[in-house]
């Protein structure tokens, strides 16, 4: 029989859940967040996505003035939709297409010259189906330098993409994938080698 006393017995905290690409957060948000959230929806709606399409260094300071981190050179179109601008990072010279969706719930990492095309998805939540509350999972997602994500790809919640991936249009990531790899499919998988040569000034 333990005789220690209840006060002084210690109570083990569970070990926090934990992806490939990071701790996964199981709060809500809190009253503040959803307020800046409600700022950046109503800045999202107006002048970020009325602004000239060239215009991408106006559109990546007001991410940053929301607390995103944004490299030199970016490409942001003016229909690209970012969930949460404080969880975003992206490197030099990277790039968000057309209607690309950044649901960045949980922090989600874009490195040096990689390409989001038109219309992907990268998805950093989800919910426990397990139980009846359906308790909200912030999952982060890494996407390495070089990366090509193509037209109308999804990446799900707590992937890692290394670097120099190409992934193929309309494939679907719900796994980590190993650099410098064409992967395609649903789910996608490794197909080739990528041949990549780096032409000067790019």
């Amino acid at each position: 029989m333990d005789e220690t006393p209840r006060s002084e017995q210690k109570s083990e905290e569970p070990a926090p859940l934990m992806c490939s690409a990071g701790e996964i957060d199981v709060s809500w948000f809190t009253t503040k967040q959803k307020i800046v959230r409600l700022l950046w929806i109503m800045v999202q709606m107006t002048i970020f996505r009325w602004s000239f399409r060239r215009a991408d260094n106006w559109r990546a300071s007001l991410l940053r003035l929301f607390g995103a981190k944004i490299g030199k050179s970016p490409l942001i179109r003016t229909t690209a939709h970012i969930e949460v601008p404080w969880n975003l990072t992206m490197g030099d010279q990277s790039q968000l297409g057309e209607k690309a969706i950044i649901y960045n719930l949980a922090p989600i990492q874009i490195g040096d010259r990689t390409i989001i095309s038109q219309y992907s998805h990268i998805c950093g939540g989800t919910h426990d189906h397990t139980k009846s509350d359906m308790m909200l999972h912030k999952v982060p997602i890494r996407i390495g330098s070089d990366v090509w994500i193509c037209t109308d790809v999804y990446v799900g919640p707590g992937v890692v993409i290394g670097d120099g991936v190409l992934v193929g249009a309309r494939s679907n990531v719900y796994s980590d994938l190993p650099p410098w790899k064409v992967c395609v499919g649903s789910p996608a998988k490794p197909v080739k080698d990528r041949q990549y040569e780096r032409v000067e000034g790019h």
